[in-house]
């Protein structure tokens, strides 16, 4: 039989899993500036002039 404890008394992993189980991850585990842009430079690689400047007009809060 499982005893279930108040919310209250859950450590902060407990918390974060039952979180994660219901919402899924919000944030990737790694930051923009970690992930390999060695890899999307190649992806770009293949893209005309026109696709680029389009790509390079696109307003820094809006990603890329």
């Amino acid at each position: 039989m499982h005893v279930t404890r108040p919310r209250s008394e859950e450590s902060d992993w407990e918390r974060r899993r039952r979180r994660a189980e219901v919402f899924g991850e919000v944030l990737p585990e790694t930051t923009k500036d970690e992930r390999d842009d060695a890899a999307r430079e190649r992806a770009r690689a293949d893209e005309s002039p026109a696709e680029r400047w389009l790509r390079e007009q696109v307003p820094p809060h809006h990603g890329s």
